[in-house]
C-alpha cells in the first residue's frame, strides 16, 4: 500500500492541477526512484479516462549523453519531443534524482548547446500553456538525494515534501484554493502598477512590470506552490542584486551569485564558485542575460532553504529571478533556451511600486 500522503498528492495532481478529462493525453515525466508517486498518479489518469504517456529516465543517461554526444547529438531535438509540446493536453513531472551531482564534470558550453537547441520547443510548450491548450505540473519525490541536498533524513524530508503541499489536511484542494484568493488579492492591488524598486542588504535593482501580469500561484502548475510572478519589461531592468543561496543548473551549484544589469542585460557577473558555468549558460543565447520572471515567494510555511527551487522559491520573505525564458502569460516577450531561478533573502529589504511601499522585512504591508 502507498503511502496515505503520496495517493492523496497523486490525487490533487490528476484532478486540482491538472484537471483531467476523459480523452485528454496526459505525458507522465518520472524517474524509477518515484514509482510509488507514478503508479498511483497513472491509475487516477486512467480511472479519470486520459490516454497515458509514461516517459521514465534512466539513472546515469544524462551523464552519458552529455559526456559522448557529438555536436549534432547536442542540436537534435527528439521529435518525442515535439509532438507533446505540440499536440498533448497536459504534462506531469515528478522529479526526483538519484545522484543531484551527477552532471558535476560536464563542459557547461556543452549542456549550453543543448538548451539553445531546445528553445523553440520550449516556446511551443508555454505558448500553449498560456494560451490554455495545454496543462502542466511539476512536483517532487522525496528520495535520499534530495534529502541529503536538504540536510535532512529521509523521513524528515518526506514530512516536509508532504506538509509543504498541505497533504495533512483532510481537504488540502480548499487550502490551496484559499490561498489562491489572497494571492488573487495582491495581484489585484498590483494591476496597473509600472515601476518597481527593490532596496536593501543584498539588492539595489529597479524594473518596470508595465501592462505586465502578475499571476497567482495556487497549486496548478507547481505544487507544492505559493508565489507571484511577472516578466519585466525586457529592457527595464537597472541596478545590483546578490543571492545569498546558491543556484543549482544540470546538478552544478554556483555560489555568491552577484548580477549587474543595465538597459535589461546582465552587463557582469560574478560567483565564488563555477563562475564558468554561469557565464556559459548566460551566454546560451540572445536572451539569456536577460531576465524572464520576477517571482514573490508567500508560502511561509516553507521555512528552511533546501537546495530544491520547486520549495525554495515559493519560501515566503524571498524573492527571486529567473534569468531566460518567461511565460507568455504574464506577457513576457523573453525567449531563451534556459530558465534558471535564483533566490535572494528579503528579511533586510523593501519593496515600492510607483513609490508606494507594498513589502518591508519579507512581509507584504498591504
Amino acid at each position: 500500500m502507498p503511502d496515505s500522503r503520496v495517493t492523496k498528492l497523486a490525487q490533487v495532481l490528476i484532478h486540482y492541477s491538472l484537471e483531467i478529462q476523459p480523452g485528454q493525453l496526459l505525458q507522465i515525466r518520472t524517474h524509477p526512484l518515484a514509482e510509488e508517486l507514478t503508479l498511483v498518479a497513472y491509475e487516477e489518469a486512467i480511472k479519470a479516462g486520459a490516454h497515458v504517456f509514461i516517459q521514465n529516465a534512466v539513472p546515469g543517461a544524462d551523464e552519458l549523453f552529455f559526456k559522448h554526444a557529438s555536436e549534432a547529438q547536442l542540436d537534435f531535438v527528439s521529435p518525442v519531443r515535439k509532438l507533446v509540446a505540440e499536440t498533448f493536453d497536459a504534462s506531469l513531472n515528478l522529479w526526483t534524482e538519484h545522484n543531484t551531482r551527477s552532471l558535476s564534470g560536464i563542459d557547461p558550453v556543452r549542456m549550453a548547446r543543448f538548451s539553445k537547441a531546445g528553445a523553440p520547443i520550449n516556446k511551443t510548450f508555454f505558448g500553449r500553456a498560456a494560451r490554455g491548450e495545454l496543462r502542466w505540473c511539476l512536483t517532487a519525490y522525496p528520495s535520499n538525494a534530495l534529502a541529503q541536498e536538504a540536510d535532512m533524513s529521509l523521513r524528515d524530508y518526506q514530512d516536509f515534501v508532504y506538509s509543504a503541499g498541505m497533504l495533512y489536511l483532510e481537504d488540502p484542494v480548499a487550502f490551496w484554493r484559499k490561498e489562491g484568493a489572497e494571492q488573487q488579492r495582491i495581484v489585484d492591488w498590483m494591476k496597473g502598477r509600472d515601476q518597481i524598486v527593490l532596496k536593501g542588504a543584498n539588492v539595489d535593482l529597479r524594473l518596470s512590470v508595465k501592462e505586465r501580469t502578475f499571476i497567482p500561484c495556487d497549486g496548478q502548475v507547481n505544487f507544492p506552490d505559493g508565489e507571484i510572478f511577472t516578466g519585466p519589461v525586457e529592457d527595464s531592468v537597472e541596478g545590483w542584486i546578490r543571492f545569498q543561496y546558491p543556484a543549482i543548473e544540470y546538478g552544478q551549484e554556483v555560489t555568491d551569485i552577484e548580477l549587474w544589469f543595465e538597459k535589461g542585460r546582465v552587463a557582469k557577473e560574478t560567483a565564488s564558485k563555477n563562475q564558468a558555468l554561469l557565464t556559459s549558460l548566460l551566454d546560451t543565447d540572445a536572451g539569456a542575460r536577460t531576465l524572464g520572471e520576477f517571482g514573490i515567494g508567500t508560502n511561509y510555511g516553507i521555512s528552511r532553504f533546501t537546495k530544491n527551487m520547486l520549495f525554495d522559491e515559493k519560501m515566503g520573505g524571498t524573492i527571486h529571478l529567473a534569468v531566460g525564458n518567461g511565460y507568455p502569460e504574464s506577457g513576457s516577450r523573453n525567449e531563451s533556451g534556459i530558465h534558471w531561478d535564483m533566490l535572494c533573502d528579503m528579511n533586510d529589504a523593501e519593496m515600492t511600486a510607483d513609490g508606494e511601499l507594498f513589502y518591508q522585512n519579507g512581509k507584504f504591508t498591504i
